[in-house]
């Protein structure tokens, strides 16, 4: 038995599709916290049991017989954040599974000035002494951040952003077919090479793509954090969120989103989707 846990998220729910491609479903399970929203993955014969890294108990049940688990990392930051990762952790090598996996990031580093970054870092630290095999899978940066970043910017024509450095954007669908082909191999052990997007991006590169894009011109402003973080706020995003990003844009400086790896598309067998592709299907249609 595998379990994906998040199965009703974006990435979670994408691996697991994934996953069916390649074992038969009665060997499949879904963790969820709200086992109603997969409700169609059970019709299909998928094993859906309540999940809850804030409720260690729960995850028991959830992985009871699994031989594999990944452990999609949780929305939550900071200690509780830490916490959740660690009993899901813990309730894995307690149901007595042969390898734990993790989504972890390729930026993963204790003193990131990005949040989720040292929280991967102290993840993977569990990881190391948890006592089973392990396998961190070190993401690429999600490229369904790009049209966020863009959302304004198809209709100003201006993307405003700080000073940034190369991001390696990388597809879900990507990441969630390697993560469907490491839970059914042993391809990946320990913390892995960056699973990452086939080019580094910078700002002023993306704006010139995003202009291709949309067939009209999109400049790329830089301005200072605290005017970006603050025409965040005033746009009506939570200040935490706009903190977030402003430490996304510090970490991208120290290139800490840059490297590029060849193993995704190894893996893969065929080029890891690149941006362009992304953008196509993100621009507006009065863009």
């Amino acid at each position: 038995m595998i379990v994906v846990t998040g199965a009703s998220g974006q990435l979670g729910r994408a691996v697991l599709e994934r996953l069916l491609d390649r074992v038969p479903t009665g060997e499949v399970g879904a963790s969820v916290r709200d086992p109603e929203k997969v409700r169609d993955l059970a019709e299909r014969g998928v094993r859906v049991r309540r999940g809850d890294y804030a409720d260690p108990a729960s995850l028991a049940e959830a992985f009871a017989g699994a031989a594999r688990v990944l452990v999609v990392s949780a929305n939550t930051l900071g200690p509780e954040g830490l916490r959740q990762h660690r009993a899901a952790i813990d309730a894995a090598v307690a149901a007595g599974v042969e390898r734990v996996f993790y989504t972890s990031h390729a930026g993963a580093n204790p003193d990131s000035p990005f949040p989720p970054m040292p929280q991967h870092a102290a993840t993977e630290e569990v990881l190391r002494g948890c006592g089973a095999a392990f396998t961190a899978l070190r993401h690429g940066f999600y490229a369904s951040t790009v049209p966020m970043l863009l959302r304004d910017a198809w209709r100003t024509g201006e993307l405003r952003v700080p000073a940034d450095g190369p991001v390696a954007w990388t597809t879900h669908a990507d990441l969630a077919e390697t993560a469907a082909l490491a839970l059914t191999t042993d391809e990946l052990d320990g913390v892995t090479p960056p699973l990452t997007g086939p080019e580094a991006v910078t700002m002023e590169h993306l704006a010139d793509l995003a202009s291709r894009a949309a067939g009209r011109t999109i400049r790329h402003v830089v301005l200072p954090d605290d005017e970006y973080r603050a025409e965040l706020v005033g746009h009506g995003v939570p200040e935490a969120a706009a903190d977030m990003l402003v430490g996304m844009f510090a970490a991208s400086r120290r290139g800490d989103f840059a490297t590029v790896d060849p193993t995704l598309p190894r893996l893969l067998g065929r080029p890891a989707t690149p941006l362009t592709e992304v953008l196509a299907a993100a621009v507006p249609a009065q863009a």
